[in-house]
């Protein structure tokens, strides 16, 4: 198990991350046929928190696949209603249905489900309700460096699905950005920690779901994403001693080479950025842990 600040939960952690993708599309926009999200603005590339959320919790599914682990079983999982999920509670506990079982059936959420006890979940739905739980674990979009620009490839079909249909040649397409680094920001509440019942150990697995959330998620559009760095910053108490925007700013990010008064070249490789940390600006009572990076 992990040890250090960094695995706390009575203490305030704000953390940034940083990614890249190279010819993939990191989070297809279902409103705009698939394409990679941006900016229409900057466009600058987007993914969602909902996206890095999902990649954390097939992490902790995959690292409890044969042995089990109470505690770590996944609320928001594919295939599976939510109201389902509230009625094991009750099942569980012999509650009856009522507005009094809600709390009850809550508690037994938060101890088994670990997205419920991190992200918090929203749990009045269905006629077995557990109620609303504020997570402690909140994450922004992220956001590429530089701007993004999406190309659409065209691909063709050469299987058909039905006889009738072998003399057509099947068209399609393929979204990608060539390249990008992107960071995302992350907050834990350690007074919402304690309501949820947090461990250290689960700060342990969320750091590792972290750290190996791209390895396991390659696709034919995700073939070559990666994690380039995970900065955590840990206060002294669980109120905080700093505001969060003060230590994730000491992260910076800058071209690794300056072109002057000339065109700046397309950036292509995570090797174009040049990642630093400015301790000059992290107050007293805050210690960086650099779990990648």
């Amino acid at each position: 198990m992990s040890t250090g600040p960094h695995v706390d939960p009575a203490r305030k952690h704000d953390f940034v991350f940083l990614y890249d993708v190279t010819d993939g599309n990191p989070n297809g926009d279902p409103d705009a046929a698939g394409t990679p999200r941006t900016d229409p603005e900057t466009m600058q590339g987007l993914v969602t928190d909902v996206a890095i959320k999902r990649k954390i919790r097939n992490m902790v599914t995959l690292f409890g696949e044969g042995k089990p682990k109470p505690g770590n079983d996944i609320y928001v999982e594919a295939g599976v209603s939510l109201n389902s999920q509230h009625e094991r509670a009750y099942e569980a506990l012999g509650l009856p249905d009522g507005k009094d079982s809600e709390a009850i059936a809550q508690q037994w959420m938060c101890q088994t489900f670990f997205d419920v006890r991190m992200f918090g979940a929203v749990m009045s739905t269905g006629k077995k309700p557990a109620g609303r739980v504020q997570g402690p674990v909140q994450l922004t979009f992220s956001r590429s460096i530089d701007p993004v620009l999406p190309h659409e490839h065209g691909i063709t079909r050469a299987t058909r699905t039905r006889e009738e249909d072998s003399k057509k040649t099947d068209m399609g397409s393929k979204h990608t950005v060539p390249y990008g680094l992107y960071r995302g920001i992350g907050h834990f509440s350690a007074p919402l920690a304690k309501r949820t019942g947090v461990t250290s150990e689960d700060l342990a697995m969320l750091w590792r779901s972290m750290e190996w959330m791209f390895e396991h998620d390659h696709s034919s559009s995700r073939a070559e994403m990666a994690l380039r760095g995970l900065y955590v910053f840990t206060h002294s108490d669980a109120f905080g001693t700093a505001p969060a925007h003060v230590l994730t700013d000491a992260v910076k990010i800058e071209r690794a080479v300056d072109s002057g008064n000339t065109i700046a070249p397309p950036i292509r490789s995570f090797t174009d950025y040049r990642v630093t940390i400015d301790e000059t600006e992290i107050p007293n009572g805050i210690t960086l842990t650099k779990i990648v990076g």
